[in-house]
């Protein structure tokens, strides 16, 4: 009997050890993550904002000071390029909505995909996007977008809840050639705010987005 109360309190004790260094090590990918975050704001000499900034700007960024405005809640960093053409999505209203992105791994310093690149232009995601009493959820709804393509394995038709940060402040209206009509915003999304492989990689990703209310 006490050699299997001895041999369960090694059990016990191998336990904890390891659950205490899956913690040290997920601490360790955090704090590589702040680290990848904090020097990609120094090297591209971003300004950053706070969101009561940004509500007295009137929920703009000014560009030529390469301002992000940070919202703490989420750890999301947002620069709003151009707020767009036609109105922001109404509460209790649905959207279909197209996006052209770029994703760059901010571990790497690595462009990891791209829809404006000439090979993967025809490949637009297109979001249901939905305002439920300000707060958006999406999902995307098409095959043939390139996020979905890309990371379907790990985070099925969910949209990163990252990307939705922007909807609460950008104007939506059905794509033209004009560059002033679709929104493009840029985000710095932490992994928890990120897609499947973001979250299980502890990685963190800029993104470049470019927003149109779908034909």
């Amino acid at each position: 009997m006490k050699k299997l109360f001895f041999s369960l309190f090694l059990l016990a004790g191998a336990l904890s050890w390891q659950s205490c260094s899956r913690y040290e090590t997920y601490a360790d990918q955090v704090e590589s993550e702040r680290n990848a975050i904090s020097n990609y704001i120094t090297k591209k000499n971003i300004k950053v904002i706070s969101e009561s900034e940004f509500v007295a700007n009137g929920e703009t960024t000014d560009t030529a000071k390469n301002e992000y405005v940070l919202f703490e809640s989420s750890g999301v960093y947002m620069q709003i390029v151009h707020k767009g053409v036609g109105r922001k999505i109404e509460k209790g209203e649905r959207m279909n909505v197209t996006c052209r992105f770029s994703e760059r791994n901010l571990l790497t310093d690595s462009l990891e995909l791209s829809s404006f690149h000439p090979r993967f232009s025809a490949w637009l995601d297109r979001m249901d996007v939905t305002n439920t009493s300000g707060t958006f959820t999406a999902s995307f709804n098409g095959k043939g977008g390139l996020m979905y393509v890309a990371r379907q394995r790990t985070n099925g038709t969910a949209v990163p809840s990252g990307w939705l940060t922007p909807f609460s402040y950008i104007l939506l209206d059905r794509f033209s050639s004009s560059e002033e009509a679709g929104a493009r915003v840029r985000l710095i999304v932490p992994h928890d705010r990120g897609h499947g492989a973001a979250v299980n990689g502890v990685i963190p990703y800029f993104y470049e987005l470019e927003l149109s209310k779908a034909r």
